[in-house]
This record gives structure tokens, C-alpha cells and sequence, in this order.
């Protein structure tokens, strides 16, 4: 029960606005987390002030002149400790996971095992951040170049993996030197409130200084104030286009660093060679997955005209088997949407779509009635669209899969894939290896993932995750993504 995993995970109602690691501070207005399975309140939390942010900023200055000249295999130790304490909670954090943002609790519990996998990568990268050494063109002379960390990295996260990319920046930080000052969605607030309580023990076993990793709950206010702070060298920010564009503004106008993951409009590429079999649960996955709330979902779909009709008449049927229902339920195959705001941008969406001439094949409706009672429930949508129409150019973050046909070799595909302004996941399904070579060429796929014969989400923290044009260009978790996190310095001797 929530109550059982509230107490489990050390959740008093009403305490919490922000933490320097080491104590809570109280806050004042009342923010209240809601679960998008019942409508019900869980419990509430309070926003952070201007003296808890001034608070928490300064006690994390202080912290980074300490927490940098700890050695980085030591630092490293530390990260290993919290994958040790994420491991041992990930059944109750998953299950708040659930609860709180409406996902799948087989997600709930997917997503903090993502957190104990950044940790394990996190703690392997603590020997490996290596630098170049190069040879001088002058006599007697030895040049290298090195990486150190660049201070206090600000952290701005969306509601839909709530404790996830959290993890990939904050422990790839710590690793490098760095502190970190998280400001969570506050739609999901608990689930930031119980990943320092869980770490809170390992923060004082290994007297890690107060304030290297800190939190601050409130609205975008605060999101704001991370953004032209001068005290805050990097901000990383994964949300909305618009939300991104504002912190790119603020930071740029003050000359700092940014790494930003914003809105995605992935499309999955049917060519004539491909495997159905393959291709229809994958596609089903990526768009219905997370109630289509991810920015990896499926949102576009280009379907050679030769399998049109077959793939149009399978994608009918698997969605007509699709369970809906609490995501608590492993039956069920789609939970809610976060809130009623989201469902009634998806209902302006569809309005728009048939506005500008598609057509909704199957679903759409807002369910109603018994276990329906939140009203955050929906139906998974299937429109029949073009590429060029203005809601197919835009990120809608819910369950509508625009179906999107296409004729010729797969450069048109290629061509209408790339023709939008988002560039973050897309894939290809091909038995054909010279159109899967020419997808991922230079002149193929413009988008920060490219896979074959593998939907377009589901990326692994081993690789760097981000994307192109307005996603915001970032790289984030694994891969080289570290250097983002530190500044660079070319020494001559």
C-alpha cells in the first residue's frame, strides 16, 4: 500500500522544501502530490523560499571547495554506496514511482534500476577520466591536457522519469567533482524527498560535506533562479521545448553552460523490407509505453505504401487488445496520463489533427467510470496524417500514433523523418542492410539516436542520450557525456 511504501521511504508529511544532503529544511507553502491512478492526494511537501534557496546555494559553494579535492576513485566510492542503497530500496521507490507519475510499476521499478546502473557506470568512470598527452613543436618542452570539475551544476528534471535522469547527472557529477543542486518537477516531489532519504546514510557514513548534493522543491520560480545565478556554472534541464528555451536564454545571456533534453518527435521507418513480425509490438511499445509520455515515445509512424494497408490493419488490432487501466495491475497495458492538463492537450490535439485533415482511425476518448475516476485515463490514439500538417510538427506527450505514408526509396522516408524541428530517437525496420547503412550515414537519420530494427525508446545508460535541433543538442549518462560536467585545461610545461 502507499501508505506502507511512504513509511517505508521515510516520508513524514508537510517537512520537506529542500536538503543540503545532511538536513531537511522546512519551507513554507503546502505543495500537494496527487497519484494520476486515483486522483487522491499521497501526501504533500512544501516549496522552497528564497532563504532556502540562498541557503542551499551557499552550503553547496562551501561544498565544493571540499568535495573537489577528494580523490575522484574515493568520490567514486561513495556513488557505489548509493547504487548498494538505490538496490536495496528499488522495490518501495519503484512502487512510489508508479504512484506518483502514473507509470507501469514494472517501469517504476525499470527506471530506478536505471539509477543503480548510472551509479555502477558512474563509479567504473571515477578511474577513466582521462585526458590526451601531445607533443610540443617547441624544444624541451611536454604538453597535456586535463579535466577538472567546474563547481556547482544545477538540475531541472520533468515528471515523467522522476528519479532516472536525475541519477545520470548527479552521479556522473559527484564522480567528476562537482555538487549538485536538484529542483525535481513539482509534480513528482515525493519521489525526489525519498531518493535523500534513501541516500542520507551513506552521506554520513562516508562524511561526505554537507551540501554536495542538494534539493529545492518548488515551481518553475526556482527553475529560474538556477538559470541566471552566476553561482551556477551548468544547468541541466530535460522538460518542453519552451521551458528549455528559456533556460538556454538565461544561462546563455550570463555565459554559462547548459545541457539541455528537450522535446522529441521521433518517427520509426517502415521500409518494404521489413520484418512485421518484429516491427508491430515494437511499435505498439514505443507509442502506448508510459501512457506515450516519453520523449523517446513513438509519435510518428512511415509506412511504405506496399505494406500500408497490412501494418494499418495490425496496429488496429493490437490496440483493440490493449488493457487500460491502473498501471498497479500488471494486466494492464497502459496506465494514466499525469493529469487532466495533459488529457485535455491531448484532446486539442486530435480536435487540431482532424482540423488540418487527418483522420483518427481508433481511439482518442477519455475513459470514464469505475477505476476510471481520475480522469487522467485515455483511449491510445491512431491518426492517419501527413508529415507537413502543424500538429504532426509538434511534440504532443501522450498516446497519438500518426500513421504517415510514403512512397519511393527509403531517402524519402529518410526526407520526411528529418523534416521536423525536434531531432531526438528514430528508427528504422529493415531486412535490407543498404537502406540500414544509408540510415545511418552522414546524409541519413539527423537524430541524436538512430536504431535498426529497434524501436525508439529504450536507450541504455552505456551510450550518451540526447539530440539534435530543438532537443537541445545535450548529451547526457554514459559514453563521454562526463566531459559535459567538467572544464577542460591544456597545460604546457
Amino acid at each position: 500500500s502507499i501508505p506502507d511504501v511512504l513509511k517505508t521511504l521515510k516520508i513524514q508529511p508537510q517537512n520537506y522544501a529542500a536538503s543540503t544532503g545532511r538536513k531537511f529544511l522546512a519551507g513554507s507553502d503546502l505543495l500537494k502530490s496527487f497519484s494520476p491512478i486515483t486522483g487522491s492526494e499521497i501526501a504533500a511537501t512544501r516549496l522552497a523560499g528564497e532563504a532556502d534557496y540562498e541557503s542551499v546555494i551557499k552550503t553547496a559553494e562551501t561544498a565544493f571547495l571540499q568535495w573537489r579535492q577528494v580523490p575522484a576513485p574515493k568520490r567514486g566510492e561513495v556513488v557505489a554506496a548509493m547504487g548498494r542503497r538505490f538496490r536495496e530500496m528499488k522495490e518501495p521507490l519503484g512502487a512510489l514511482v508508479s504512484a506518483e507519475m502514473g507509470k507501469s510499476l514494472q517501469e517504476g521499478m525499470g527506471e530506478v534500476q536505471e539509477m543503480i546502473d548510472i551509479c555502477d557506470f558512474a563509479v567504473g568512470l571515477s578511474r577513466q577520466l582521462y585526458g590526451l598527452t601531445m607533443h610540443s613543436e617547441r624544444p624541451e618542452h611536454r604538453m597535456y591536457e586535463q579535466w577538472h570539475p567546474l563547481g556547482v551544476v544545477g538540475i531541472i528534471t520533468a515528471f515523467n522519469f522522476p528519479v532516472a535522469v536525475w541519477a545520470w547527472n548527479a552521479m556522473i557529477a559527484m564522480v567528476c567533482g562537482d555538487v549538485t543542486v536538484w529542483k525535481p518537477s513539482e509534480k513528482t516531489p515525493l519521489t525526489a524527498v525519498a531518493c535523500f532519504n534513501i541516500i542520507q546514510d551513506v552521506l554520513v557514513d562516508y562524511a561526505v560535506p554537507e551540501g554536495v548534493v542538494n534539493l529545492l522543491i518548488g515551481d518553475s520560480t526556482v527553475g529560474e533562479k538556477l538559470s541566471r545565478d552566476l553561482r551556477v556554472p551548468l544547468v541541466s534541464a530535460t522538460g518542453s521545448v519552451r521551458m528549455g528555451k528559456k533556460v538556454g536564454e538565461a544561462v546563455g545571456a550570463r555565459l554559462g553552460r547548459t545541457i539541455l533534453e528537450l522535446g522529441g518527435n521521433n518517427a520509426l521507418i517502415l521500409t518494404e523490407n521489413a520484418d512485421l513480425d518484429l516491427a508491430i509490438p515494437t511499435i505498439v511499445f514505443g507509442a502506448v509505453g508510459t501512457a506515450g509520455q516519453r520523449c523517446t515515445a513513438t509519435r510518428r509512424l512511415l509506412i511504405h505504401d506496399s505494406v500500408y494497408e497490412k501494418v494499418k490493419t495490425s496496429l488496429l488490432k493490437a490496440y483493440a487488445g490493449l488493457r487500460i487501466g491502473s498501471p498497479l495491475d500488471d494486466k494492464n497495458h497502459m496506465g494514466p496520463l499525469i493529469d487532466q492538463e495533459a488529457v485535455a492537450g491531448m484532446q486539442k490535439a486530435l480536435r487540431t489533427a482532424l482540423e488540418q485533415g487527418g483522420k483518427v482511425l481508433y481511439g482518442g476518448e477519455v475513459l470514464t467510470g469505475a477505476g476510471f475516476d481520475s480522469g487522467c485515463y485515455v483511449r491510445p490514439a491512431l491518426v492517419e496524417a501527413r508529415n507537413e500538417m502543424g500538429i504532426v510538427q509538434e511534440e504532443t506527450f501522450a498516446p497519438i500514433l500518426y500513421l504517415i505514408r510514403f512512397s519511393g526509396d527509403v531517402n524519402a522516408a529518410i526526407y520526411l523523418q528529418n523534416n521536423v524541428r525536434q531531432g531526438l530517437s528514430s528508427a528504422i525496420f529493415t531486412r535490407e542492410m543498404r537502406e540500414a547503412e544509408q540510415f545511418l550515414s552522414a546524409w541519413g537519420s539527423d537524430c541524436g539516436i538512430a536504431n535498426v530494427n529497434l524501436g525508439t525508446s529504450g536507450a541504455e545508460i552505456g551510450g550518451a542520450f540526447g539530440g539534435e535541433k530543438e532537443t537541445g543538442g545535450g548529451r547526457e549518462s554514459g559514453s563521454d557525456a562526463w566531459k559535459g560536467y567538467m572544464r577542460r585545461q591544456t597545460n604546457t610545461i
